[in-house]
């Protein structure tokens, strides 16, 4: 695990780290409490009418490695690694050579640093930061992209700042090197003004994911143009209506070891965000996008010619 050199102001237009850590290191022990033992904290992929989380959080990890790339002998990078779920799977499960993960929470990098397998590790990074000893074949990111522009920004503000995200990535990346994404997302034309002066607009800004806010589709294909070829879209919301409802049926289940843990204040709001977000998911005012995309042989070639 290394800390990374802070990142200049001029450029940071998304969560800071502390704003990060506010959310996730609350403690593994409370996280433990309701989620399933990946300790995957993002929307599941529940198929065939299946209800273990467990084993929906494993299909949809399996779902990005897949559209990643991943397999035996290939370097991933996985921007936003969480307890590092992913990338144990990948290592374990599909071969991967190395994984190396990167958060901004000091919980779980220290929860992941605590493995024993020496083809995985995670960093005290931020993505901007990172420079990897040679290309990686694959990139993931599951519940990061949220984080990367703050609220109030105007809509080229936000696109700049997801582009330089992709450009990374790109840059990163191997010729041909794929890239498996997923976020919550806005509906297209969706009003953020109103939104945000609503009482649950305040709330979750400020208690829930403070410094963050959501994309939409066509500005993350805008941001995402110049490096790479978007492959596959889906929408999957109604699978995050159904993980927030076991997550929060989970929480209520265990709600006085909860209280213990973090207190009252912050169950109660996790308990109302669970809640209030399943009905957005159910009634499409949220969304939960998957995407995989393949980096553009012009983008490599356009680098070759601006290198001196």
């Amino acid at each position: 695990m290394s800390a990374s050199p802070a990142r200049r102001e001029d450029t940071r237009v998304g969560a800071t780290p502390e704003a990060i850590q506010a959310h996730y290191d609350a403690g593994d022990a409370f996280f433990a409490l309701f989620l399933d033992p990946t300790r995957t904290y993002s929307a599941a992929l529940f198929a065939n009418g299946a209800d273990d989380l467990e084993a929906a959080q494993l299909a949809k990890i399996d779902w990005h490695l897949e559209r990643a790339g991943v397999r035996a002998g290939k370097r991933l990078l996985d921007i936003g690694c969480g307890w590092g779920g992913l990338i144990e799977r990948a290592v374990t499960t599909h071969g991967a050579a190395e994984a190396v993960g990167l958060t901004l929470s000091a919980a779980q990098a220290r929860h992941v640093s605590a493995s024993r397998n020496a083809r995985l590790s995670a960093r005290l990074e931020d993505w901007a930061d990172h420079t990897p000893a040679a290309p990686y074949d694959a990139i993931t990111s599951v519940g990061a992209f949220e984080h990367f522009a703050a609220a109030g920004l105007a809509r080229e503000v936000r696109v700049a700042a997801y582009g330089r995200f992709f450009a990374k990535c790109a840059d990163m990346l191997a010729p041909g090197g794929r890239l498996s994404l997923q976020t919550i997302a806005y509906p297209t034309g969706f009003d953020r003004a109103a939104y945000d002066a609503t009482d649950y607009g305040v709330f979750v800004r400020e208690h829930i994911f403070p410094e963050s806010d959501l994309p939409t589709l066509p500005e993350i294909l805008e941001a995402a143009d110049d490096a790479f070829e978007p492959v596959i879209i889906r929408n999957d919301r109604r699978c995050y209506a159904r993980t927030a409802r076991i997550w929060r049926g989970r929480l209520r289940a265990r709600e006085a070891e909860a209280v213990a843990l973090v207190g009252e204040r912050r169950v109660r709001d996790l308990d109302r965000y669970f809640r209030t977000s399943a009905g957005a998911f159910d009634i499409g005012t949220l969304q939960l996008l998957r995407l995989a995309f393949q980096k553009k042989l012009a983008f490599q070639k356009k680098r070759t010619r601006a290198c001196p």
